[in-house]
């Protein structure tokens, strides 16, 4: 599933995938923007953990899985 984070004052965003559903990462979220934590933690595919600071986010995007790829990759 792909996971895209926009950040405020930055044309950048984090992109990665990550295999938590997307019940998950909304909660996450969530809990995140509701509570008084000042951080939001996420992890990619390949153990990686990205921590955003609440008050930077700017949107999460939350992708439907990513489809098996068929083909070579050049």
């Amino acid at each position: 599933m792909e996971i895209r984070i926009g950040l405020r004052n930055t044309s950048r965003e984090i992109s990665f995938e990550s295999k938590q559903t997307p019940t998950e990462i909304e909660k996450s979220v969530e809990l995140a923007l509701n509570s008084e934590l000042k951080q939001l933690k996420l992890v990619d595919d390949k153990g990686r953990i990205f921590i955003v600071p609440v008050d930077a986010l700017a949107y999460v995007e939350i992708g439907a899985e990513e489809a098996r790829r068929v083909g070579f990759i050049a």
